[in-house]
């Protein structure tokens, strides 16, 4: 094990959806130009939805960053994939249960089967863990019909991250989070894994979403937050054998392409500058996030039983759709017209489209988020009474409630 080493880390969300993203090909050309040109030693790329731009990438990069990975997952592809100077020794992919839902196509996160990555180095004898996340988006802020999935997908993350780091001298999390530092799940996912944030001690604050300096920003956005919003982050985690010390921060990325009017991506890249070496890491700040789980069981409690509800609603819909769906069958004899026959066939198809949706959504799917919710909330339950264990100084020997 080297006395000292300092890796690079760079994460993007690239803003790379094939036929929707704004100037894809170009920005993926000259996102790779830039991996080329600079002294990065792991890059965490999100949003990579085409296989053909993770090759363009790997194959631009392939003397500066020889190893890479791809985390194929759901229908198009996770969108997430690590590149890195030193050889990936073990891969894994966690697929969140909870990841938006299938009939929000124009949402479209259920169809990438989000999860968290982990590729496993060894770098100079350091056993390093670098995991690449990239929550589900907040689409509506004052509305948030997703903060649910979010809030459960970072306690998954920080749980997977809990029980995958065994035998890693450090630990680093690189991602588009989806969430700011006063949210949720940012809490949830520093404060249960026990990462520390690379931006903490930067006397900057620097968005990385939404900036003004961006091409994509709207006007009106850049007016109302000209820095924009954090929600792009380098995490961190020592060990008992590494120290683990953050020497720079920054946006590495010039707000514009060279020789082009528009930016990189959407987000802003961001690149620390981490130092390993031997020792034990200090205690991070120790962080009671009790009350932050007390809330994230309340916020998926009431998304349990909005769940419910919606069942209902359906099962209702699916017996209203049934009823005209039944007496235009028996319609066919009167009608001799021929526009008028093709009108019913048509009207009794669309019934029928509507009527099979209702019955899925308020059996399979439904059933589904319920058992998501419940699995998560016992978790969180579980993890809760733990901390509480510890905090008291005795063990519980009474088990967690379960809702059934």
């Amino acid at each position: 094990m080297s006395e000292e080493i300092t890796l690079n880390v760079l994460t993007l969300n690239c803003w790379g959806i094939p036929y929707v993203s704004k100037n894809r090909i170009d920005r993926m050309n000259a996102i790779a130009e830039r991996l080329n040109d600079e002294n990065y030693d792991i890059v965490c790329l999100q949003e990579i939805w085409s296989i053909n731009d993770f090759r363009l990438i790997r194959s631009r990069t392939q003397e500066k960053l020889p190893y890479s990975h791809y985390f194929f997952s759901g229908v198009v592809g996770s969108g997430v994939c690590i590149y890195s100077r030193y050889a990936i020794e073990d891969v894994m992919f966690h697929k969140w249960p909870l990841n938006g839902y299938v009939h929000k196509v124009q949402h479209g996160d259920w169809f990438g089967g989000k999860g968290v990555g982990l590729c496993r180095l060894n770098v100079q004898n350091y056993n390093v863990n670098i995991y690449v996340a990239h929550l589900h988006a907040e689409y509506c802020r004052e509305n948030d019909e997703y903060n649910a999935h979010r809030v459960m997908q970072a306690f998954d993350t920080a749980q997977f991250i809990r029980m995958t780091k065994g035998g890693a001298d450090a630990v680093i999390l690189g991602g588009d989070l989806n969430t700011e530092p006063q949210d949720l799940a940012y809490r949830i996912i520093c404060g249960v894994a026990g990462l520390t944030d690379t931006c903490a001690r930067s006397s900057d604050c620097l968005g990385t979403n939404e900036c003004a300096k961006n091409s994509y920003t709207s006007s009106n956005i850049s007016r109302k937050s000209p820095q924009g919003k954090r929600i792009d982050y380098i995490l961190y985690m020592g060990s008992k054998k590494c120290q683990v010390e953050v020497s720079d921060f920054l946006h590495p990325f010039p707000s514009r392409v060279p020789d082009m009017n528009f930016s990189y991506s959407d987000h802003e890249a961001i690149m620390a500058s981490l130092k390993l070496k031997k020792g034990s890491q200090n205690e991070a700040d120790n962080i009671d996030v009790r009350d932050s789980l007390k809330e994230a069981m309340s916020i998926c409690e009431a998304a349990l039983s909005n769940v419910q509800r919606q069942r209902i609603w359906y099962l209702l819909a699916s017996f209203v759709i049934v009823i005209p769906l039944l007496l235009s069958m028996g319609l066919d004899y009167l009608v001799s017209n021929i526009g008028i026959s093709i009108g019913f066939n048509f009207l009794r198809l669309l019934l029928t489209a509507l009527l099979c949706y209702s019955l899925f959504m308020s059996s399979l799917w439904n059933k589904l988020e319920q058992n998501a919710l419940k699995a998560g909330c016992s978790a969180m339950e579980i993890h809760l009474m733990k901390l509480s264990n510890n905090y008291n100084g005795h063990v519980s020997r009474h088990q967690p409630t379960q809702l059934i």
